[in-house]
């Protein structure tokens, strides 16, 4: 299916790896300029090279921003280098776990100023722009603890609930009308870095054998297996398309069936 989006113009965040590097190579394989951002300027680079490696346009341009996007300054080095996006996709490193009871005022700062308030800032700063040339794709990497909340997740359950309900009504606002969507893609368990370590920590801490947990935890799931970016990315992808202009104001969940609710 082509998509309709060859020759645009996309923000990816945290795509040095995982899911964000998924999306952006979703993207690229789609014929769209794709400027990447993350901290690790090391591993940008080498993903800026694989994603010029998988354009299926070679006039198509990867830019890569090493910048800490959760800061005004690093929003402003991402507008730098390009300044009107069609296509933002959202994405930071969910806040640490633990026991509410021991986070401070600082704690949760952090986490809905990554978590929450980078998105809208994100969104405040081209969702006019796209809906001026009437096309716009905006979509927030949130988590599936937004519909399934996980108790040592307080942190992120917070904040991404809370960006959550913004899109609900900015989704829904005039710019609907003029060609621009906002969604949020919800990940369940995929095989990245972060799920892990995560499996690594809990297995240092119960004494259990860290593949033991992994496949445990992979049984749980319907599907019987994590899921991989790239698959990932094609949802993003077409969130981000011409045929996806319809769908908006949406919490796209892509768990492998886990979630086990109606609605």
């Amino acid at each position: 299916m082509d998509l309709g989006i060859t020759g645009r113009t996309a923000l990816v965040g945290g795509a040095s790896k995982g899911l964000g590097y998924g999306c952006a190579l979703a993207l690229v394989r789609e014929g769209v300029n794709v400027v990447i951002v993350a901290r690790g300027a090391q591993a940008l680079e080498v993903a800026r090279q694989q994603l010029l490696q998988a354009r299926s346009d070679e006039t198509s341009f990867v830019k890569a921003v090493a910048a800490d996007i959760t800061t005004p300054q690093g929003r402003d080095a991402v507008f730098a280098v390009h300044r009107d996006y069609d296509i933002v996709v959202t994405n930071a490193g969910g806040p640490p776990p633990g026991d509410f009871r021991d986070w401070d005022r600082e704690q949760w700062i952090r986490a809905v100023d990554a978590n929450m308030l980078t998105p809208i800032e994100l969104i405040k700063a081209t969702v006019d722009g796209m809906a001026e040339r009437g096309f716009g794709r905006i979509v927030n990497i949130t988590s599936s603890a937004v519909k399934a909340p996980i108790d040592i997740l307080g942190l992120s359950n917070g904040a991404r609930s809370g960006l959550t309900g913004f899109v609900a009504g900015v989704a829904r606002s005039a710019v609907a009308a003029r060609g621009v969507t906002i969604n949020n893609l919800l990940p369940g368990a995929f095989a990245t870095d972060r799920l892990s370590s995560a499996l690594a920590a809990s297995a240092a801490k119960s004494g259990q054998d860290t593949q033991v947990l992994r496949a445990a935890r992979e049984a749980a799931i319907p599907a019987r297996r994590f899921g991989n970016a790239e698959e990932f990315g094609a949802i993003c992808a077409f969130l981000c398309s011409v045929h996806a202009g319809y769908v908006t104001g949406q919490n796209v969940l892509a768990d492998g069936g886990a979630y086990p609710g109606t609605f």
